[in-house]
């Protein structure tokens, strides 16, 4: 396992750091990266590692915020992506911003949080994820008419499917369900299956040809990426798309901490009254944790 099988834009976030300390936080992102999925406990301490010695780097604080998801720990996600946010100026992990405030049991401030943002500025994937997580959070309120229009978005389109889609779909099925109407649901349901077993095919054969991409305008959405890649839901897809990249691996041995990273940990305090403070000091000794 090599610093370089981060992903490239991750690996130029630390470009700021020594190589040395670039390298030992690299190896920390990396195994992170790896484990989340099976071992998010170990991943979220490969996380917390690299934050000790690179608490001002926008990757690393995001990185500490998604394993804090996994583990549950939502008032930690919160913080992180708070800092995330001030470092970078991206609002591209909104949505998990806003379904951590339904996890801490604040719909209310979940949906406020979701609207403080011109939809029309975010990528369409998280646009999607945004409006599965406001929908969510109308649920939470016993709002499901509100829900099932929170979802209501341009890219519920049942004629193709993105990567995003069979999440869509799934959660549109989901509220037609608790509005009692079953037929509908079973549609949608049928449709998120469906986008599934369209779109593994269509990356799942590294023999296959390309698939044919279906475009078409949409003059009610003036936001719509027509670069984005779908296949339509029309027809079986049997067709190949670019390879993805492998997930990296990782090393545990410390380095020593450079002038530059030892001064970065993030303690930031997470109250109801929406108080948010920050510090970034570095030590060398592991940020303590509460799940």
């Amino acid at each position: 396992m090599e610093p370089r099988d981060l992903d490239k834009v991750a690996r130029g976030e630390l470009k700021t750091l020594s190589k040395e300390n670039a390298d030992w936080v690299a190896k920390h992102l990396v195994m992170a990266g790896r484990l989340i999925e099976e071992e998010p406990e170990e991943a979220h301490k490969h996380a917390l590692s690299a934050g000790r010695r690179a608490g001002r780097i926008g990757v690393v604080r995001e990185t500490i915020a998604i394993t804090a998801y996994t583990v549950g720990d939502y008032a930690l996600t919160l913080r992180e992506l708070r800092t995330y946010r001030r470092i970078t100026g991206r609002d591209d992990q909104l949505p998990l911003m806003v379904d951590s405030e339904r996890g801490l049991g604040r719909p209310e401030r979940a949906l406020e949080l979701g609207r403080s943002v011109d939809v029309s500025t975010l990528a369409p994937a998280v646009r999607v994820s945004l409006a599965i997580a406001m929908s969510g959070a109308r649920l939470d309120l016993g709002q499901p008419d509100a829900a099932l229009g929170e979802l209501e978005i341009p890219q519920l389109d049942r004629r193709r499917a993105f990567e995003y889609s069979p999440a869509l779909f799934d959660a549109y099925a989901t509220v037609l369900e608790d509005l009692g109407r079953e037929r509908d649901a079973d549609e949608w349901r049928t449709l998120a299956e469906r986008a599934d077993a369209a779109l593994e095919a269509h990356h799942g054969d590294d023999d296959r040809e390309t698939v044919e991409v279906v475009e078409e305008e949409l003059e009610l959405d003036e936001s719509w990426d027509a670069e984005d890649e779908s296949v339509p839901l029309e027809e079986p897809v049997a067709d190949d798309v670019p390879e993805t990249d492998e997930a990296p691996a990782s090393d545990e041995e410390p380095v020593p901490a450079d002038d530059e990273a030892a001064a970065d940990t993030d303690t930031d305090t997470d109250t109801d009254t929406d108080t948010d403070t920050d510090t970034d000091t570095d030590t060398d000794a592991e940020p303590e944790h509460r799940g």
